[in-house]
């Protein structure tokens, strides 16, 4: 999803992909959990709250960086189905959620160099970082050379 939502003060917050790591992973056909408003394009096309991404048809190659915490295994269920594209996620790589969507199903993780600063829906790059680390899991041959040529991180084949 381009965007994540956080638990923030307790509140709720939207975080969008900053750009220049969805910019370094080529098109995607598909961004199903996109922000109804947003200052860039993830995808060519893009479904939001309102579109319920995850009871669409999911066709092509999918940006996914779905809602962080517990909605985020939803998504990545759906992700390890589909079986094409770039899913983004906390690398809390000893989850649950890990072990039935990631391991044993994807091609390859990429461990982002740092930790990324998201952006609010507005575009404005948020003052602080992600407070932990982020990784981008390919779920295909082709994501997985993506990945390779991104110089986002190390990238592990699984």
């Amino acid at each position: 999803m381009s965007l994540s939502s956080h638990q923030k003060n307790g509140g709720h917050d939207e975080w969008l992909t900053p750009p220049e790591i969805v910019g370094a992973l080529g098109e995607f056909d598909l961004d199903p959990c996109s922000p109804i408003v947003r200052p860039w394009d993830t995808a060519r096309k893009h479904y939001n709250v309102n579109d319920d991404g995850l009871s669409q048809e999911w066709a092509g190659r999918v940006w996914l960086n779905p809602p962080f915490g517990r909605e985020a295994a939803k998504w990545m269920r759906r992700m390890k189905a589909h079986r094409q594209g770039i899913a983004l996620l906390p690398a809390r790589t000893e989850t649950a959620m890990f072990y039935e969507s990631v391991w044993d199903h994807a091609y390859a993780i990429c461990f982002l160099k740092g930790r990324p600063h998201f952006h609010y829906v507005d575009g404005r790059r948020a003052k602080s970082n992600s407070g932990a680390p982020i990784c981008l899991i390919a779920y295909s041959q082709f994501d997985t050379m993506v990945l390779q040529d991104s110089g986002l991180g190390k990238v592990v084949a699984l």
